[in-house]
């Protein structure tokens, strides 16, 4: 599934285990974006991919949203099991429309693409943008999310929010709904060595 932040972005090549930020100028690390150089013939090529992801920025913290601003879409789902091709086509739309109006949040890693399944069959999209995003179907969340990172295998994710269910119950907490962000591509994350998945969980 090449999700999140790297839609029409590029790969990540393998890194010098003995320098792993060979290549990375001190300004990107210190804004924590990964980047890759490819040489191609005498041309070099910068390219940016995921935000590096910290974990203890959404581990655990609850996020009071007020008519936070989204663009919406959705794609068919089989048992939750979405078509990777059309959920990729659909997610560089809707990339390139907040681009092209220039509404999506200077910092990458500030950027969230939420996904959530209403039922089997159908998967929602929304990506987070500064504001109004012309003819795109523009949506806003508000109320109180709680983040809880984690890393698990996709298929796990039921299981995964039966347990966070379960939790809450015994809290005496009432969840409304759940979304989840996934904080690498898969290229990304196999360089990185972790599957970053946030859920946020939506409080009554």
């Amino acid at each position: 599934m090449e999700y999140a932040l790297r839609v029409k972005l590029p790969f990540i090549q393998k890194k010098d285990p003995k320098n792993p930020y060979k290549g990375i100028s001190e300004k990107t690390k210190e804004n924590g974006i990964m980047e890759t150089i490819i040489d191609q013939d005498t041309t070099q090529l910068t390219k940016e991919c995921c935000p590096l992801f910290h974990p203890e920025k959404w581990d655990g913290k609850t996020h009071h949203w007020n008519n936070k601003k989204f663009i919406k879409a959705s794609v068919p789902t089989l048992f939750h099991i979405p078509f990777t091709p059309m959920l990729d086509k659909k997610i560089t739309q809707m990339m390139k429309m907040a681009e092209d109006a220039h509404r999506l949040h200077p910092e990458k890693k500030e950027i969230l693409l939420l996904f959530t399944d209403p039922n089997p069959f159908r998967t929602e999209l929304y990506l987070s943008v500064t504001d109004v995003v012309p003819d795109a179907q523009n949506t806003s969340l508000t109320g109180t999310f709680m983040g809880k990172v984690f890393e698990v295998d996709y298929k796990e994710l039921p299981k995964f929010i039966k347990q966070m269910d379960n939790k809450f119950v015994e809290s005496g907490i009432k969840v409304n709904d759940y979304y989840v962000h996934y904080a690498y591509c898969p290229k990304c994350a196999k360089e990185a060595g972790h599957n970053y998945m946030v859920l946020f969980a939506k409080l009554n």
